[in-house]
């Protein structure tokens, strides 16, 4: 049986280890190597920014810590679990308990509310206090007026607050942005990037964030660059 080792007795691990990871996606002469040999170390608490040019892998690397893509090659271990030893439901644990993905899409449930949307994650988790962990995870994104709200009756930017919260609900060791502001507007998507960054700090949540912007990349503590599959540069952390 699989066991899922406490957030205590892995407190010292980094947030994410990946050594050697090896990915390629279709099959015959459609077949493209995707991440050839990615090595990377993210430290708990920081905040990382990962850049490329489209198809350089960076948005697969993404979905290697997230546990949503398997590697052919290599080793991933996120939040002290060594990914390569669970199945697909062990990872399915893992991130509705350790990971909050926010996707440039909200990919919110159209016949749910905003609240029934951020609670989904915390009932799934068996949670007693879903609606009223939802409710209070709403209020921290000033969404506290919506919470009966469709995501049809909310414009992009109260959307992808929604998302955010829904992301944060389960109080994640590691929060993972996909491109979070590609659907919004500049001052809509500066709005959202404040509240990503306001909120990571006051929870010392792990931030892996995907941009094309390489000024949105800068905000963070460490810029990674991502070129054909490889890492081109890991960067530096930044003294906070």
């Amino acid at each position: 049986m699989e066991t899922i080792p406490t957030m205590t007795r892995d407190a010292h691990r980094p947030a994410v280890e990946l050594e050697g990871l090896h990915l390629s996606l279709g099959s015959g002469a459609a077949r493209v190597d995707v991440l050839k040999g990615v090595d990377l170390t993210i430290e708990r608490g920081s905040s990382v920014g990962i850049v490329g040019p489209s198809g350089s892998g960076k948005s697969t690397l993404l979905m290697v810590m997230a546990g949503l893509e398997r590697p052919d090659r290599g080793r991933v271990v996120v939040a002290g679990e060594d990914f390569g030893t669970l199945s697909e439901d062990g990872l399915a644990r893992v991130r509705g308990r350790s990971i909050g993905i926010v996707f440039q899409s909200f990919h919110l449930i159209p016949t749910m509310t905003a609240l029934e949307n951020v609670a989904v994650p915390l009932e799934l988790a068996g949670r007693a206090d879903a609606f009223e962990v939802a409710t209070a995870e709403l209020s921290a994104v000033g969404l506290s007026h919506r919470l009966d709200h469709l995501p049809s009756e909310m414009s992009g930017g109260e959307q992808q607050r929604v998302a955010i919260a829904r992301a944060l609900a389960p109080a994640p060791a590691l929060l993972l942005a996909d491109e979070p502001t590609g659907n919004l507007d500049a001052a809509t998507g500066g709005a959202i990037v404040d509240l990503l960054f306001r909120m990571q700090a006051a929870r010392g949540t792990t931030l892996v964030l995907v941009t094309h912007d390489t000024a949105l990349a800068g905000r963070c503590g460490r810029t990674v660059r991502v070129n054909s599959g490889v890492i081109a540069d890991a960067g530096l952390a930044v003294p906070a």
